[in-house]
């Protein structure tokens, strides 16, 4: 595992959720995190700014900026990147977090919702990734180790209409980050830069999701600490070997870290069985998830991250 002391990480978005989870466990391993988002000032309905989480990184132990960037805005998101390598000297790991949901049918989305929610999250990740790229190229030829990751589902020849039945427009738009992260995993490969994705099983215990499906929520959901270990380990990875992947997080610490049912209880407050399970995974992940559950004896002992 490459160690992540010392680099430098770029989140979109990441004031709360899973982009600020990832941001602290990187703080936690020593990195330089920053986080760009646009909540800079406190929002009752949706706590956490871009200077809570720069202070939550920064007592995990990292060095952390907040800046303040509109994702859509590509002269905002330049800027972003460029504050970034002129306060930390450089660029190694790319988070492509920000994501804008609307889990609303066809008749009940707007042409403006349509547009937010493509505008953030394709053309977002596409946008931070360019304006990221001469900057992991140099990383790549100092030795490095540099990664994007995207948040966002896997690519398969066997999507089904479920999961855009009524979230067409977001699904489009969630696909949209996974299809930039395959093309720059075929573009950067030549340079040595992971490009890869990472998904969660479950629904995921965030104050977005809490404010769209209610209090409830948190209760048959995971925390965002289980996709932030899942992260880390992905990015300690050695960048030319380990490029378009995309990762389950579940799926992924059991393979790659032999983690159990047991080990899954700290990031959920329900057994495995009640959780709500993302309506991005297909039916095949389901069954493959059954059976290593089924032999989580034959996977204890092994290293844990």
């Amino acid at each position: 595992m490459t160690s992540l002391k010392g680099k430098t990480a770029f989140i979109s978005g990441g004031s709360r959720g899973i982009g600020l989870a990832i941001g602290i466990a990187l703080g936690q391993h020593g990195a330089n995190v920053v986080i760009a988002a646009k909540t800079a000032s406190t929002n009752p309905k949706l706590p956490g700014t871009i200077y809570t989480a720069a202070a939550a990184i920064e007592e995990a132990g990292g060095r952390a900026l907040a800046v303040q960037m509109d994702i859509r805005d590509a002269q905002a998101v330049e800027a972003a990147i460029n504050k970034t390598v002129d306060t930390f000297g450089s660029l190694d790991i790319v988070i492509n977090n920000a994501s804008a949901i609307s889990l609303t049918s066809t008749l009940e989305t707007t042409p403006k919702v349509f547009d937010l929610v493509h505008g953030v999250d394709a053309r977002g990740t596409w946008l931070v990734s360019k304006a990221a790229l001469p900057y992991l190229i140099k990383s790549a030829k100092q030795g490095r180790n540099p990664h994007i990751l995207t948040l966002s589902p896997q690519l398969r020849d066997n999507i089904t209409k479920e999961e855009f039945a009524g979230r067409t427009a977001y699904a489009m738009a969630k696909y949209g980050m996974s299809l930039a992260a395959l093309g720059l995993s075929g573009e950067l490969e030549q340079y040595g830069i992971a490009s890869n994705c990472l998904w969660p099983y479950t629904s995921i215990s965030t104050e977005a999701m809490r404010f769209i499906a209610g209090a409830k929520s948190r209760e048959i959901s995971r925390t965002p600490e289980i996709m932030a270990d899942a992260a880390i380990s992905m990015l300690q990875k050695p960048a030319e070997k380990f490029t378009s992947r995309f990762e389950i997080d579940e799926v992924y610490l059991r393979k790659e870290h032999g983690y159990t049912t047991r080990d899954f209880r700290k990031y959920a407050q329900v057994p495995d069985d009640e959780l709500i399970l993302d309506f991005f995974i297909p039916q095949w992940q389901h069954d493959e998830l059954a059976v290593l559950r089924a032999n989580d004896t034959t996977l204890a002992g092994q290293a844990k991250l």
